[in-house]
């Protein structure tokens, strides 16, 4: 089933206008981005909306304090591991088949984390939720990127899919803290469970189905060597913030992870069907593509933990006034991303991402200019404004990884992109985390952390500026 807006494999392409101003949404092809960009948000408030939470929801089912990351790193888990490995089945069984799949998945393990009487049933809820996002994220986006043609159309729906991955973080700081303190932390996987199920009431009649022609082989293999190291990697970055990377658990899991990653890479180059192919990986757009990705979404995590400890503890801030400030940054990138695809139409996806990393660093360095008395006010605008330029860099760089790649290998490529995300939201606070620890007060901590921040996001932009060969090609 195809819609006059949209593109599939089992439907006709359409021509894309020349400018994005241009670039319309049907009725129809409306409701479609509204069920995936639904599903992509309810998936991104996940990740936060427990945060406040925490404290409470310890006492109420007995979790100590040392096995509170448990409540995240459960979730992270399964949702950076398993990543790759649905994205290239949903390629081979059926996109819509596996989205639907995994709402079912997705809205069970929230409805047991909702109701769980003791430690073991919430993680084991927690650790459900965080496979079923495994499989919504990336066949959400390669459904995305399959139903609307390559150009402003999909531009127009990236940047409104960006733009609410980055709002339903946002708002699920606010959100958590206001509906624990009014309703109780079950109310925050409630809420979850009840977005899960209106998104499965409208997706069965809206999304059409997609798969690639052919059906090879599984890479089994591939399959086992990337989920592990994936799995591992995401473990020993999740624990090291709480045990310190000179822990034997966290530097030998960490072995592990690199270990079989590097497995993956030899098994790759020798499987007739890969799960990855190695020369999608030297693509210069889908390398350094990623890389941008992942250092936006990590560094951007990591100043937004670090500016709530800033606030609250620093500043004495209430967990509402707190909330205000992420209410504004959360208003910016609705404006960010609006605005992103006109410009990445007049500029190309790459000079925007580019831009937009440059942005992010050096109002990132204006953050350093915050005091131990004052700073409410500049934090809120340099963070706003901060998160504007990552939200430009969240939609170009999807843009840089999936364009022209052909649609059969779409889950592949946002199976990238999504495991890029996640991974990246996962290992910002643990690496950076280190540093505010090891200073003599958490003032001196954050100051630390911000610098060590805005430093990686600059060099990332200078080299991946490099690596997409901006000086030689425009776009």
């Amino acid at each position: 089933m195809a819609i006059d807006t949209q593109t599939t494999t089992t439907g006709p392409r359409t021509a894309a206008p020349a400018n994005p101003e241009d670039a319309q949404l049907s009725g129809r092809a409306k409701l479609v981005l509204f069920v995936l960009c639904a599903a992509q948000f309810m998936v991104a408030l996940d990740f936060s909306v427990l945060n406040v939470a925490l404290p409470v929801l310890g006492k109420d089912l007995g979790l100590s304090q040392s096995a509170l990351q448990w409540a995240v790193t459960a979730f992270a888990l399964p949702s950076g591991g398993f990543l790759l490995l649905f994205g290239r089945i949903a390629d081979l069984y059926g996109r819509k088949k596996l989205f639907l799949t995994g709402l079912v998945l997705f809205g069970a393990a929230s409805l047991l984390a909702t109701l769980a009487w003791d430690p073991a049933s919430f993680l084991t809820g927690r650790a459900l939720q965080g496979l079923g996002a495994a499989v919504i994220v990336p066949t959400g986006m390669s459904l995305l990127t399959t139903t609307f043609p390559e150009g402003p159309l999909r531009d127009k729906a990236l940047g409104i899919s960006g733009t609410l991955l980055s709002l339903g973080f946002t708002i699920g700081m606010v959100l958590g803290g206001v509906m624990t303190d009014t309703l109780g932390w079950r109310s925050t996987m409630g809420l979850l469970a009840v977005a899960a199920a209106v998104v499965l009431v409208l997706a069965p009649g809206l999304l059409p189905e997609s798969r690639t022609p052919e059906r090879p082989r599984l890479d089994v293999p591939g399959a086992v060597t990337v989920t592990g190291g994936l799995l591992a990697l995401i473990y020993a970055l999740s624990t090291a913030a709480q045990r310190g990377f000179g822990d034997v658990d966290v530097w030998g899991t960490l072995v592990v992870g690199i270990g079989l990653l590097a497995a993956f890479v030899v098994v790759e180059s020798k499987a007739a069907a890969p799960l990855v192919s190695l020369p999608m990986l030297k693509r210069r757009t889908v390398a350094w593509g990623n890389i941008a990705g992942l250092v936006t979404f990590s560094m951007m995590s990591t100043v937004v933990f670090v500016l709530t400890l800033y606030l609250q503890e620093t500043l004495e801030l209430s967990s509402f006034r707190t909330g205000l400030v992420f209410g504004v940054q959360g208003v910016a990138s609705v404006v960010a991303g609006s605005y992103a695809p006109r410009f990445i139409g007049r500029f190309g996806a790459r000079r925007v991402l580019v831009g937009s990393l440059l942005g992010q660093g050096l109002l990132g360095t204006a953050l350093l200019a915050v005091g131990t008395d004052s700073g409410a006010l500049l934090a809120t605008a340099a963070v706003s404004l901060a998160s504007m330029c990552h939200l430009g860099a969240i939609i170009s760089y999807g843009l840089v990884v999936t364009s022209g790649v052909p649609d059969e290998e779409q889950g592949l490529a946002t199976g990238l992109v999504t495991t890029t995300q996640q991974v990246g939201l996962t290992i910002g606070i643990p690496l950076l985390g280190v540093l505010a620890t090891t200073q003599a007060s958490l003032f001196d901590g954050v100051r630390t952390v911000l610098a060590a921040d805005a430093a990686i996001v600059l060099a990332a932009a200078l080299l991946v500026g490099v690596g997409l060969g901006l000086s030689r090609k425009r776009g």
